[in-house]
């Protein structure tokens, strides 16, 4: 049976029909999907890990004990990953292991826009990218094959562009396969230097195999064309694009195993065309192959290293004629993204910008306090950097810091890479304020539980680790807990924090509005003849609030009744509806 699904979807779909038996994660857009998809398959075990280094020795694990496993990741996860990927290289599994990881050109929902294939590459682990949901599904029942033949973790590589579009998938049955029986062997996997050493040829022969496996495989596909005067080589979405903008009669190498590379079969391609180009986002991973190989090619002097590829861009950098497109008659007034009406965390971010507070931030919605009309973020580099920065930041400056400084990250940012930084102040002394966002869930990728939530993936119960308790036990003696609704509060304990002289832990604890769980108050509405036209409301930057006629005007179906703006307002202007 066919069926329209998304490329998340059509991997965890291949997953299961490949006989996969755990799936552990950590959610990250734009790969989020995958982990949730399958998780509705009861044949998987499927779970949040604290953070992408937990999830793939999870999948290591669960591999070495003989059953199929498959960890998922963002691009950037895969760097706090890189640590056991490069050992499991060298030692090899069980049972197939694959990693999913989804890159972000453009950077959609990203710090930055690596290519994972650098990755694929230096750990000399192959790499499966497929072109759409199809291949998504099929790739990912390949990955498992080629990982138990070849002995080795198998990357199946994804964009936002596969990740998040739709096209037909034909669904299989799952395969129900025997565990493999678990067999010590020391010598395999045991990497202390005495061992890794003979598993280094082992590794560079299953590349030399993966290579000749590479010249033949269909999952690298030659498709000539009446047009030979030039030849594509090209992966993933740029693929489609190809097929867009030069038509059927284009000829194409499609690559659907990007590492490792064919040698001859590029070459025996180059020889049937008149000229070659290489069309690829981001890195010029196949460009420089290519020229590697004496080829001459097209690529990145044409098309950006930097940025999402379309159509209409292959086309005008190619010279070639865009297809037509409607356009409207107004410009659409740009939208840029900000905390939600409600928003747990504005009345800290409120409180912190009005104290002109130097705040490190870190990755979440809350990093979204960085924008006018707060500016209250002044960093942003990785999951947990702010609570090892904020150490480093007043180490340096002393006194000229502290005080002044604080670090905030969510509770969810916290269990993946926050504690090690936390520990860091308490064991080496910083006078460093860590404010700790409890929100009750993972916000910014689609509210996902963690560790602190106190439920596990499917929403059943699960351990609840205790914020106070964790961070006292691990040697914080000053641990404050307060609601970030109460400005009074919030303004207080942050200035009793920041004049303590020794590490502290605020927690600003309130559920993200837009749970299903949170109950919402009735909204607000402003009192005209009350509203001086101060504008101080308009300085927390809710949505729901708008400036219209010199007055405040409140939207109601945006407006949570969360009482912040009303605090603000030294007029009585905000009243709650009946």
């Amino acid at each position: 049976m066919k069926k329209l699904m998304l490329g998340n979807e059509a991997v965890a779909r291949g997953l299961y029909e490949a006989g996969c038996s755990l799936i552990s994660s950590y959610p990250g857009t734009p790969s989020t999907e995958i982990t949730e998809q399958a998780a509705r398959y009861d044949e998987i075990y499927c779970e949040w890990a604290p953070n992408e280094k937990v999830a793939m020795e999870v999948a290591f694990g669960a591999a070495l004990a003989g059953k199929r496993s498959a960890c998922v990741m963002k691009h950037v996860g895969v760097n706090v990953a890189a640590d056991p990927l490069f050992t499991i290289a060298y030692t090899g599994i069980n049972a197939g292991m694959v990693i999913c990881v989804a890159d972000d050109p453009g950077m959609h929902s990203s710090q930055n826009e690596q290519d994972s294939r650098h990755y694929a590459v230096s750990a000399k682990i192959p790499m499966l990218e497929p072109a759409d949901s199809e291949e998504a599904r099929l790739f990912a029942k390949r990955a498992f094959q080629l990982s138990e033949e070849y002995d080795t973790p198998v990357f199946l590589k994804l964009c936002t562009r596969i990740s998040h579009s739709q096209s037909l998938v034909e669904e299989g049955q799952r395969e129900d396969l025997p565990p493999r029986p678990y067999v010590k062997d020391i010598a395999k996997y045991v990497m202390v230097p005495g061992n890794a050493r003979p598993r280094h040829p082992i590794v560079e022969e299953r590349t030399r195999r993966l290579t000749a496996y590479a010249e033949t495989t269909d999952l690298n596909r030659e498709e000539l064309g009446e047009d030979t005067s030039l030849g594509i080589i090209t992966s993933s979405t740029c693929y489609q694009y190809a097929r867009e903008v030069f038509g059927e009669k284009a000829s194409i190498l499609k690559l659907g195993l990007v590492n490792p590379l064919p040698r001859q079969k590029i070459l025996d391609f180059a020889a049937k065309v008149d000229r070659l180009l290489v069309l690829e986002e981001l890195d010029p991973v196949i460009e420089e192959y290519c020229r590697n190989l004496g080829l001459t090619v097209q690529g990145k002097d044409a098309l950006p290293l930097i940025g999402e590829f379309s159509q209409g861009l292959v086309a005008e950098k190619l010279g070639k004629t865009p297809k037509p497109w409607v356009a409207l008659d107004e410009a659409v007034p740009p939208r840029p993204p900000v905390l939600c009406a409600g928003c747990p965390h504005r009345g800290l971010f409120y409180t912190l910008a009005k104290h002109k507070v130097t705040v490190l931030g870190d990755i979440g919605c809350y990093t979204l306090a960085a924008y006018e009309p707060l500016y209250a973020i002044e960093t942003c580099e990785c999951m947990g950097a702010s609570v090892s920065s904020i150490h480093g930041f007043n180490k340096a400056l002393g006194q000229a810091s502290e005080g002044k400084t604080v670090a905030v990250l969510g509770d969810s940012t916290f269990m993946h890479s926050g504690m090690t930084g936390l520990a860091n102040i308490a064991y080496n002394q910083s006078n460093s304020t860590v404010i700790i966002l409890d929100n009750s869930t993972t916000g910014m990728t689609g509210h996902q539980e963690n560790p602190t939530t106190g439920k596990n993936l499917r929403g059943d119960p699960a351990g609840k680790i205790d914020l106070e308790t964790l961070c006292r036990a691990m040697g914080i003696r000053r641990v404050r807990v307060v609601d970030p609704y109460d400005l009074k509060a919030t303004e207080q304990v942050v200035t009793e924090e920041l004049a303590a002289e020794e590490p502290s832990v605020i927690i600003t604890r309130r559920p993200c509005v837009l749970l299903k769980t949170v109950k919402k108050h009735p909204p607000y509405r402003v009192d005209p003849d009350q509203c001086k036209g101060c504008k101080l409301c308009m300085r927390i930057g809710c949505p729901a609030i708008s400036w219209k006629e010199k007055k405040a005007v409140i939207d109601p179906t945006q407006c949570v009744g969360c009482g912040v703006c009303e605090q603000l307002c030294n007029f009585d202007a905000f009243r709650h509806e009946a």
